[in-house]
């Protein structure tokens, strides 16, 4: 069998001209705006897409994702495939070979052992791994010389690209974390701020949820890259504020997630500073359903946990009936424009992947209210809020704080009021609330709140990984730091079983109907997950910065060593 990794998606690619420069650092200074400021340089300690994003300039893997969607070498010599022998012809290992010579931003060789300890620092028992489902189906890692990675799988593994590829899995220095395994991997203040990487760029100062100053890595593999000495990347403020940094007032050279509605953007662009770049991938604004109690007086280690279900959604009759209310088009037309689609799918894309599920899209307001007398929520004392056993039908909403967001929290609230539920809304700081502290109340991932709203997408162009992150096993609690991406603890045997199924499949064709039935338990057989809208990715270009090309398979950021000044 011959495995490939085809095009199975399209992404908009926006380039302002040939990247050509005769030497590194020669373009001086770029300016680039994350309104969701990073919290940290570890992508294994956050799942924030801002965090992943930021650390991707200075932490790699041996591959990554161009911006088709195709696996490309990064510290590797070459991608491994069945027919140059990188991977088993019974797909149950992939051998990889780093490029001679490389070294760590200090100076030191990069080595196989990296990329072991990396993988021992993710799995170890005593930790929490934002990205354990990169690593999910391997027997061993061993390194038989300095320059090779075998990565042996516990079966058929037809999508072997997973472990050490993109920007969610990158390898670590072992020099550097070797004292931050397991419990003690958050506490290594120093490393998860100044990670020594192999990337264009190097960390000379992180400020947490503000801003992070960069230079070029002195030692990065290609000799005239990047093109910029330095990099200042700010965080905080708002989208709006964001795309005006770059479009009207030309603070910034490029600004990310740009999320405004159209008649914004028209107005910006005509400032004449700058262009919106967008595109399609996998990217899907979402309502995750929180199965578990987060009542506040419940103890610390207990809201939010197994240990007790939530005393409404549990009903699968409320959940459908919330997503029933919802005007998804209405949404779309608010926030988004032409760069959004109505949707029913956590997994949107590739076309392979997608299920026809649009059953969700019409809005049924009355379907909702019957649902809701059927389940026996019913308005007893005729104050228009449900009740049922003496218990009203109350719901806390949040998000993180962004202009569209509320708009989307206003709008769904509205929805829910008409049908007899009570909403109370909630925003957060996206900067905290994508963030990885397991001391803050307010991450995503702690989720204390009955629904929250967010978005977020996958490296590459197979949702596997993606899929696996609903594991029963990746469900964030204490006795993990309060990681991984099974927020809403969803836990269903059928569907581990499922995933599990999934990994060792290699037929695209039979792939594609498992992800298909993976996506519709969690969303219309379950709807512990409401999707709402397709988005394009939305960022803003200044008309001075060269080389951007926009990739919707992995970050933003993924070809900053090509970016340079437009003369």
């Amino acid at each position: 069998m011959k495995l490939r990794t085809a095009l199975l998606g399209a992404a908009a690619a926006f380039a302002l001209a040939p990247a050509a420069f005769a030497e590194r650092g020669a373009d001086g200074h770029v300016n680039v705006l994350y309104w969701q400021a990073p919290s940290t340089l570890n992508p294994y300690l956050s799942s924030g897409t801002k965090d992943v994003e930021a650390s991707s300039l200075v932490l790699e893997g041996l591959a990554g994702f161009n911006e088709k969607g195709e696996v490309i070498a990064r510290l590797a010599e070459a991608v491994p495939t069945v027919d140059n022998g990188g991977v088993s012809a019974d797909l149950t290992s992939i051998t990889w070979k780093l490029k001679p010579g490389l070294l760590w931003s200090d100076g030191s060789p990069v080595t196989s052992k990296d990329a072991k300890f990396t993988y021992e620092y993710c799995t170890h028992p005593e930790g929490g791994c934002a990205q354990a489902a990169r690593y999910e189906g391997i027997a061993s890692v061993e390194t038989p010389d300095d320059l090779t990675v075998k990565v042996t799988f516990t079966g058929p593994k037809p999508n072997p690209y997973q472990a050490f590829v993109g920007a969610t899995s990158p390898i670590l220095q072992a020099a550097q974390f070797a004292n931050c395994l397991g419990a003690a991997a958050s506490s290594c203040t120093e490393q998860n701020f100044m990670p020594i990487g192999t990337g264009p760029f190097k960390v000379t100062e992180f400020k947490t949820n503000d801003v992070i100053s960069l230079e070029a890595n002195p030692n990065y593999r290609d000799p005239a890259k990047p093109a910029f000495a330095t990099m200042t990347l700010k965080g905080g403020g708002d989208a709006q504020a964001a795309a005006r940094a770059v479009m009207e007032t030309g603070e910034f050279d490029y600004a990310w997630n740009t999320q405004i509605n159209p008649e914004q953007q028209t107005a910006m662009a005509a400032g004449g500073k700058g262009v919106f770049v967008n595109g399609f991938g996998t990217l899907v604004e979402r309502i995750e359903m929180n199965m578990t109690d987060p009542d506040p007086a419940l103890a610390e280690g207990e809201r939010s946990t197994t240990k007790h279900a939530h005393p409404i959604l549990s009903d699968i009759n409320v959940r459908k009936a919330l997503s029933m209310a919802i005007d998804r088009q209405t949404l779309v037309d608010v926030g988004y424009g032409t760069a959004g689609r109505a949707t029913c799918n956590l997994v949107p894309a590739p076309e392979m992947f997608a299920s026809d599920n649009t059953g969700c899209i019409p809005q049924d307001l009355e379907g909702a209210k019957a649902l809701l007398e059927t389940a026996g929520w019913k308005d007893s004392d005729g104050d228009g809020i449900r009740d049922k056993d003496g218990k009203k039908l109350h719901i806390l909403y949040q998000s993180s704080t962004n202009p569209v967001r509320q708009d989307f929290q206003a709008l769904v609230k509205g929805w829910w009021n008409e049908i007899g539920v009570e909403v109370e809304l909630k925003n957060v700081d996206a900067s905290v609330f994508f963030g990885g502290d397991a001391g803050s109340p307010d991450t995503f991932q702690k989720f204390y709140a009955d629904v929250e709203m967010y978005a977020n997408n996958f490296d590459g162009t197979d949702p596997e990984p993606y899929l696996a992150q609903y594991l029963c096993d990746k469900i964030p609690g204490p006795d993990n730091q309060w990681q991984g991406e099974n927020v809403n603890r969803f836990c269903d045997p059928a569907y581990d079983a499922l995933v599990k199924e999934l990994s060792v499949t290699a037929d695209m064709s039979k792939r594609g109907e498992i992800a298909k039935k993976l996506n519709d338990m969690l969303t219309k057989d379950s709807f512990v997950v409401v999707p709402l809208v397709d988005r394009g990715r939305l960022s803003a270009a200044s008309n001075s910065l060269g080389g951007v090309v926009l990739n919707t398979w992995d970050t933003e950021l993924w070809n900053a060593q090509d970016w340079f000044r437009v003369k």
